[in-house]
């Protein structure tokens, strides 16, 4: 294997890739209060949901040290492609980037020297997964690092995200939604359609109820992308699967695409909420 991707913990990845190799990730920190966990395969939804509830403290991650990132560079790898979390959004992209430097000076005479290109997502989540599932198709179909880091780039550019939660306490809180009337985000009933511009949040739409939130997400696709894209959609929810469902399937009646159903690990646990869907094409 002449490659490796890295990715932090906020890429979810269909199953059968989490013990894959080729594409390693790296645990951001989450805190609630004075609670803190790795977001590793140890991390409990079910009870950091419920801390995020019966806390009055806003739940906050931390990215990963550059350490950390440095040891998923030890490897025979030649190739090294990081995707992080979007850099106004964490600091992952710092982090890892900082980690290459060091690697250069201090671990390259042990695993050798690397070629290392760091995607700067900016996006999350399922945003970070439609880029690192192309980045393996690329390295698997031959393509050589100078031809996969300007590709891998433009793919990158092209990614939409889009996204509806029950619960904007968190957004609000940490300031990562601006934009929005302080009316939509206390209204239990009104629910934002939201979408990541450059990796800033902003608001597309708004509905009454979830449901109505999640048809017109479902519209927007539609009337902006499915008429003339066929490339594979990915659904990631948090605590939601039958939610995560019924969205494939209406996807799947207005497109030929592929669809992906991902459940939300935890830093998308963090943001989204319980009940949210993030839709990437």
């Amino acid at each position: 294997m002449s490659y490796r991707i890295v990715a932090d913990s906020c890429c979810e990845l269909p199953e059968e890739l989490y013990n894959d190799p080729r594409i390693i990730r790296v645990p951001l920190e989450l805190e609630i209060g004075n609670y803190r966990i790795k977001d590793d395969d140890d991390f409990d939804q079910a009870d950091f949901i419920s801390r995020i509830a019966s806390s009055d403290d806003c739940p906050k991650s931390s990215c990963p040290a550059p350490e950390a990132y440095m040891e998923a560079y030890s490897c025979d790898a030649e190739d090294i492609y990081v995707v992080s979390l979007g850099s106004k959004l964490s600091g992952c992209f710092n982090s890892a980037t900082l980690a290459s430097q060091l690697y250069e000076e201090e671990l390259e005479d042990e695993f050798g020297p690397k070629n290392f290109h760091i995607i700067d997502s900016k996006s999350a989540a399922a945003g970070e997964t439609q880029i690192a599932l192309k980045l393996l198709e690329m390295a698997e179909s031959g393509m050589t690092f100078d031809e996969i880091c300007p590709a891998i780039d433009a793919f990158r550019d092209s990614v939409k995200t889009y996204f509806v939660v029950d619960n904007l306490d968190t957004f609000i809180k940490n300031g990562r939604i601006r934009g929005l009337k302080a009316a939509v985000a206390t209204t239990l009933s009104i629910k934002p359609i939201l979408t990541g511009v450059d990796g800033v949040i902003e608001q597309m739409g708004q509905a009454v109820g979830i449901k109505k939130a999640l048809r017109q997400m479902i519209e927007i696709i539609h009337t902006r992308h499915l008429n003339n894209e066929k490339r594979q959609i990915i659904v990631t929810h948090v605590n939601c699967p039958e939610r995560a469902a019924q969205m494939a399937e209406a996807l799947s009646d207005i497109t030929e695409a592929p669809v992906i159903v991902l459940a939300g690990r935890g830093v998308t646990t963090t943001y989204a909420n319980d009940g949210g869907i993030i839709i990437t094409i």
